[in-house]
């Protein structure tokens, strides 16, 4: 098929808004998937993506489509995840594309992720088809969705198609507007091969696969790669395109995507924005990748029973071939044991991980309280990155802790603005401006430490507006703030699982929240054990956890309280000296049932 005819596209919107649902859709009217076993949410293959409701990886497809000009054309479509936490996954499919097609929800209008998505694209000169879906809803606006379109996109409101992917309304209408609208594939070309790694996987069978897209030259099984970045060599095993199940293919040319199976046999190979050229004609220059992904949360997983720790290990290993953005290292705990310190995009990103990891590889575990990168300045000027509590180094050799910020577009109802705010500021955040976006909504933009908003605060965002309020972010730069290391301390001793650095202000609060918390689960002892919150040799929070008592005057009956008294002395020695000497056993269940409910 001549380069001409293939169009390389994908669909971007918030989430929720009916990505996939529309990819269905237009696999039903390509006869790509046949009725009969097309499934809802088809392109999401994970249970997990099914469960939820949400896409985790971008899905590509092939489809042919024979035209209104007569023509047929090849269509390859990219399905894209909406949430915040993957949108370096959207990043990597807009750079294998030409065009876009933006869904707005009819109901919702343009949302955060919306205009996130849509800048992404427009910065990397795609075509962007406007389509308004779900436009048989009863609650549908489409006056409304039209002028946003214009007001907050700046795209011509006389370009929006009307569809809905439920109800199969507007999807041929959507393919002309790709074959007429999208550009034929860009950078054809030079004839060495060029062909950019969107994606790779991992088959415990075949190694590794990359996920291709060819811009120009051809690649076919028997032909010797070369890695660009790397200087890799590897022979070409098979070469293949989606259908969506991978489908074998003779070769793939410029503007073809599909996947790549080769000799490689670990993903860290093979980059994702690496450049596949062919070892005997390799072409001159790499094509413009994208900025290396970098996790921006980490927590300690541990194994709940310290046996699965060689199973934890496997499932980690497995997890970060499949997946780029997921980082890890071991590390060990005085109260949790062996376990592993791991860095992820995001709070979402973290849970479906640790949630992989229960369900595929029956692994139970639990993990600390989430922590970010400080740069901490010493007194000579270097600057070390600190993700775990534990490595803060001595108080008295920081000059300054710096902390990472992020940079919010969040999205609200007008009657929700004066709680936002309060959340706001309460999370240490400044408002920078205020936006009107209709009648009803703003869109404020502000500036928050990405430290305050890893628990709680798009939890308390969704309630304070009634679900209705969205929220996107990117990081921002590091700034100087007052923080400080907090540890717990049980019967004087640190418990490293419970350290945290947090702002001086909210230290107290948050010290004595979690002294509360550990001497409610923490089982009675033989002794009184204090449970006390310190920053540096200063005892901010303290609670106590209840000791055991045998009744030792229950022999006496009446007579003088002399007798009493010295029973109970002589208990109160033994309690002091075993205080003395005694050590505080906690079993890891309570550390369990802390960790789990903070």
């Amino acid at each position: 098929m001549d380069v001409t005819q293939t169009r390389n596209f994908c669909i971007i919107a918030h989430v929720d808004h009916g990505k996939t649902t529309l990819s269905d859709r237009l696999l039903e009217y390509t006869n790509t998937v046949a009725h009969r076993i097309l499934t809802d949410q088809h392109l999401d293959s994970m249970d997990l993506e099914k469960e939820r409701g949400i896409t985790i990886k971008s899905h590509p497809v092939t489809m042919l489509y024979p035209a209104k000009d007569g023509q047929v054309y090849k269509l390859n479509l990219m399905d894209t995840p909406g949430h915040v936490d993957f949108s370096y996954e959207v990043s990597r499919s807009l750079a294998a594309c030409e065009g876009a097609v933006l869904l707005i929800d009819a109901a919702q209008g343009v949302e955060a992720q919306t205009v996130a998505n849509a800048h992404l694209a427009f910065a990397q000169n795609l075509k962007v088809i406007p389509v308004i879906n779900k436009i048989d809803l009863p609650g549908a606006n489409l006056d409304l969705c039209l002028k946003q379109l214009e007001d907050i996109l700046t795209i011509p409101a006389e370009e929006a198609i009307l569809a809905s992917g439920k109800a199969g309304i507007g999807i041929e209408d959507i393919l002309e507007a790709v074959v007429a609208r999208v550009p034929s594939p860009r950078w054809t070309e030079p004839e060495q091969l060029r062909a950019l790694v969107f994606d790779s996987i991992y088959d415990s069978y075949r190694g590794v696969i990359a996920y291709v897209r060819v811009f120009s030259g051809s690649i076919k099984a028997g032909d010797m790669m070369l890695l660009m970045s790397n200087g890799i060599k590897s022979d070409i095993k098979e070469v293949g395109i989606f259908t969506p199940k991978m489908e074998k293919a003779a070769s793939l040319g410029a503007g073809d995507v599909g996947y790549l199976v080769s000799n490689v046999k670990d993903t860290a190979d093979i980059k994702t924005g690496d450049t596949i050229t062919l070892n005997l004609k390799p072409a001159t220059e790499m094509l413009p990748g994208y900025k290396e992904v970098r996790p921006m949360v980490f927590c300690g997983l541990y194994p709940v029973d310290s046996s699965d720790y060689e199973k934890l290990k496997s499932a980690v290993a497995r997890l970060r071939l499949n997946d780029a953005a997921f980082v890890f290292s071991s590390e060990s705990s005085v109260a949790l044991g062996f376990g592993f310190r791991c860095g992820f995009l995001g709070l979402l990103h973290m849970e479906i991980i640790q949630e992989r990891i229960r369900r595929e590889h029956d692994v139970d575990i639990i993990s600390t309280y989430p922590s970010v990168i400080f740069h901490v300045v010493n007194h000579k000027g270097t600057v070390a990155e600190v993700d775990n509590p534990v490595n803060l180094p001595d108080p008295g050799t920081i000059e300054e802790i710096r902390e990472p910020t992020i940079t919010a577009s969040i999205h609200i109802p007008n009657d929700a603005m004066g709680d936002i705010f309060a959340l706001v500021m309460e999370k240490r955040g400044s408002i920078d401006h205020t936006d009107t976006l209709d009648a009803n909504r703003v869109m404020l933009t502000c500036t928050l430490p990405l430290n305050e908003i890893l628990v709680d605060f798009n939890d308390r965002l969704k309630s304070i507006t009634h679900g209705y309020g969205s929220m996107d972010y990117e990081l921002g730069a590091y700034r100087e703030a007052d923080l400080v290391k907090m540890e717990i301390l049980i019967n004087g001793d640190p418990v490293d699982a419970f350290a945290s650095i947090v702002h001086r202000d909210k230290a107290e609060g948050k010290g004595r929240a979690l002294c509360e918390k550990l001497a409610e689960i923490i089982p009675p002892q033989m002794f009184k054990v204090a449970i006390q919150a310190a920053i540096g040799g200063q005892i901010i929070a303290r609670d106590n956890v209840k000791e055991m008592r045998k009744d030792v005057t229950s022999k006496c009956y009446g007579g003088d309280i002399s007798r009493k008294r010295k029973l109970l002395d002589k208990q109160k020695e033994g309690k002091k000296k075993m205080k003395q000497f005694g050590r505080v056993s906690i079993p890891s269940d309570a550390f369990i049932k802390v960790l789990k409910t903070s």
